[in-house]
């Protein structure tokens, strides 16, 4: 399995933006996605990238002020996070899933590799 690290969470005020990153193990074909979990919450799609980074597709609740890319040079997803609300507060995960092509995935259950997450805090 590939193996994830996420990086650039942090605290922001509400409209503020972050850039959040997710590295990749290896050069492998996989389609990448972003989630996120809030305290007694369940985990819920965010953002998603078909390998090639020609299609991606959003939560609605994003949809507008979230932008997910990828560098498969480097092995690494992006998702800038602008406009801020306290309700994006959360921990994000990105997640990978072996795919070539223009697919893109937003069920928990079409992953199988996952990274430890990083906290994203925004203050009111």
């Amino acid at each position: 399995q590939v193996q994830l690290v996420e990086s650039g969470g942090g605290l922001v005020q509400a409209g503020g933006s972050l850039r959040i990153s997710c590295a990749a193990s290896g050069r492998i074909f996989y389609a990448m996605s972003w989630f996120r979990q809030a305290p007694g919450k369940e985990r819920e799609f965010v953002a998603a990238i078909s390998w090639s980074g020609i299609s991606t597709g959003y939560a609605d609740s994003v949809k507008g002020r979230f932008a997910i890319s990828r560098d498969n040079a480097k092995n690494t997803v992006y998702l800038q996070l602008n406009s801020l609300k306290p309700e994006d507060t959360a921990v994000y995960y990105c997640a990978a899933r072996p795919s070539y092509g223009t697919a893109w995935y937003s069920r928990v259950a079409d992953f199988g590799s996952w990274g430890q997450g990083t906290q994203v805090t925004v203050s009111s």
